[in-house]
């Protein structure tokens, strides 16, 4: 089993650092033909990465910048670009600070300057400004709402764009007469750009009919003034955005595989589009698990890949994240299985409002909580799933990685 654990962690290692966004940025830059007054903005959990890449290729062809990232994902200085930390997955007041002072970069823009847009994962939380009418504590509740509903990722956007001014391509309106050229590092199932950070430099594809649905389906407490903002449309239309999108979880999944070929394993990616409640996915993990060998398509010495980003339903007021959910709930179902381990985490190196990145679970695992007083089910009501897996050493703990393509969830078999 520790062979299996070894391998895991060389799988995850190398699977980040073949999608971190440093080359992914240089490689469009060098492609797109820019101009000699350029302003950055860079926002999401990748943001310091991505602006670091951008400074160097472009050097002092970058004027002034803003970068806006999750606390803790800077790793120094960079020149000429003022660097703020904030919030996520809730905005705070450093994302309102953070995103005024890119308002005033963007209010600053003439016809022949040119705003270089870097998003990556956590940019709906961290690039924030309410509309007229909603203060921060508005969008928090809504925000908080949404997240505990199960509502997927697709639809809290829907809603998030319209309760904003930068959000929905409203940004990139705000940036005009200038052009903006936006790098994205997609998290978003499908690389959809209005999805990607909210869309700031993209034009809405929904409607404000949409936005009503969704909030009536997940029966959203709403005061008359949020109601009245679902009901206004966003920006259909840009005329003065372009975007190419870096890195995304396919690659993610496909670095994983070739990792996993190179110790030995028959790699099978069965997803790039996993979508669905993180115990529905545990216990489908868990499912092929007892497959491997069964007769089925499935023969050890092989590694099943699933990718895409799940959503859980809170219930309780316990600590963990989607991916540490998905591994617990898998752990029940390969119990007493040999040769098995199962993992899932977050490519960012972190999952839910934890300092891990997920969770790491073999056949003796389930054994392993119950001597330690704990029920998986009982843990699974309070949420709770982080200091069960904590409890028997079974947590993933990368740090910030510099990169944000999803999730990844891989069952190794020996």
């Amino acid at each position: 089993m520790e062979k299996l654990r070894r391998d895991a962690h060389t799988i995850i290692k190398e699977a980040v650092a073949a999608n971190l966004p440093g080359d992914g940025v240089r490689a469009a830059l060098q492609k797109h033909a820019c101009g000699e007054n350029i302003y950055l903005a860079a926002v999401g959990k990748a943001a310091w990465t991505m602006a670091k890449a951008a400074q160097e290729e472009l050097g002092t062809k970058i004027k002034k910048g803003v970068v806006v990232t999750k606390y803790g994902h800077t790793l120094g200085s960079i020149p000429r670009l003022e660097i703020i930390e904030a919030g996520h997955p809730l905005p705070d007041k450093n994302s309102l600070a953070g995103t005024q002072k890119i308002l005033e970069l963007a209010a600053q823009l003439k016809a022949d300057d040119e705003l270089l847009l870097l998003l990556s994962g956590g940019g709906s939380s961290l690039f924030e400004c309410p509309l007229p009418g909603l203060a921060l504590d508005d969008i928090i509740d809504v925000n908080k709402q949404l997240l505990a509903s199960g509502a997927g990722i697709t639809e809290i956007n829907v809603i998030r764009k319209r309760l904003s001014a930068v959000k929905g391509g409203r940004f990139a309106q705000l940036c005009m007469p200038a052009r903006i050229f936006t790098i994205a590092m997609s998290d978003v199932l499908g690389d959809h750009l209005d999805a990607i950070a909210s869309g700031p430099a993209a034009p809405d594809p929904y409607t404000a009919k949409d936005a009503v649905a969704i909030a009536q389906k997940y029966s959203l407490q709403l005061n008359d003034t949020t109601w009245r903002l679902l009901a206004a449309e966003t920006p259909k239309t840009l005329t003065n955005a372009e975007t190419v999108i870096t890195g995304s979880v396919r690659l993610l999944c496909q670095s994983a595989a070739q990792t996993a070929a190179e110790l030995g394993y028959r790699p099978h990616i069965i997803t790039t589009n996993l979508c669905c409640e993180a115990n529905e996915a545990g216990r489908m993990a868990a499912g092929l698990a007892r497959e491997i060998g069964a007769g089925a398509r499935f023969q050890p010495p092989c590694a099943i890949i699933l990718g895409g980003e799940t959503v859980v339903h809170l219930q309780g007021s316990g600590k963990g994240g989607r991916n540490q959910e998905l591994a617990l709930v898998a752990a029940e179902g390969i119990e007493y299985l040999d040769g098995v381990l199962i993992f899932s985490f977050g490519s960012d190196g972190t999952d839910g409002p934890t300092d891990a990145a997920g969770g790491m679970v073999d056949g003796k695992t389930a054994a392993q909580l119950r001597k330690r007083g704990l029920s998986i089910a009982d843990v699974l009501a309070r949420n709770d799933s982080y200091h069960a897996l904590e409890a028997v050493g079974s947590l993933i703990k990368t740090g910030p990685t510099g990169t944000n393509v999803n999730d990844l969830a891989m069952i190794l078999c020996r």
